[in-house]
């Protein structure tokens, strides 16, 4: 069983002023199974209202007595994997989360996320939208299914781990094994998915799990933000850090 207190809930935010209130108010009620919340807030130099949201936020809740609040706002943009690294190193939980934004996945899931650490000891758990609950499940596009599942398919044969979703965007670590790794992170945008899978399957005997979670696809405009081109960085990035990268 893990001795873990407490779990540092990781937001990246970027013009998310229509989303990040109700984001907030679900984090700030989820069920993290009697872990106490630690949520770090990292605005990567939003152009919209976000960061003024996000300091009266902060004025309200500094002193709540649920969980511990830190917001942290970048004056310019540098990328999903840049901020990630800046939320990682200032986080002091036991475990570590990433949760997007944006609500396309559901805080709901979190006792689903941290059952594995806390009964099994885990150290990393990914969370995959493609292990499919039997009763229902949303459909999503299917070109950004396949894309996912080629990209997905091409990191395991690099890391030799049977993933079913490796760009999940929730994906939860160990405190002292994600910061540990934070400190050689070099992606800025949306590489950081298979650097870092490329980085955790170099650890040798990791215990790394995966479950099944609730996904809501958001659409391009609504402000989904990784696109095309990304997708072909992705499979650049997997060749670069699991071919030249220690």
């Amino acid at each position: 069983m893990s001795s873990a207190k407490k779990i540092s809930i990781v937001i990246p935010v970027y013009n998310e002023e229509e989303f990040i209130q109700k984001t907030i108010e679900e984090v700030a009620k989820s069920d993290t199974l009697k872990l106490k919340k630690e949520l770090v807030i990292v605005d990567d130099g939003s152009k919209d209202k976000t960061p003024q949201i996000l300091r009266s936020i902060e004025k309200k809740l500094k002193n709540s007595k649920d969980f511990d609040l830190r917001i942290i706002i970048q004056k310019k943009n540098q990328g999903k994997g840049s901020v990630l690294k800046i939320g990682f190193l200032a986080s002091t939980g036991d475990i570590v989360l990433v949760q997007d934004a944006d609500l396309e996945y559901s805080p709901k899931d979190y006792p689903n996320l941290l059952r594995p650490f806390l009964e099994n000891d885990a150290e990393v758990v990914y969370g995959s939208r493609f292990i499919l609950d039997k009763e229902k499940h949303q459909v999503v596009h299917f070109w950004h299914y396949q894309v996912n599942n080629f990209l997905t398919i091409l990191s395991n044969i690099f890391t030799n781990l049977r993933l079913t979703d490796m760009e999940t965007g929730y994906k939860v670590f160990k405190g002292k094994v994600i910061r540990e790794i934070a400190q050689k992170l070099e992606s800025r945008r949306f590489g950081f998915e298979p650097e870092i899978t490329a980085r955790l399957a170099k650890i040798k005997n990791l215990k790394f799990f995966e479950v099944g979670i609730h996904y809501t696809e958001r659409s391009y405009d609504k402000g989904k933000k990784m696109g095309a081109k990304d997708g072909v960085k992705a499979i650049l990035e997997i060749i670069k850090f699991n071919l030249f990268r220690k």
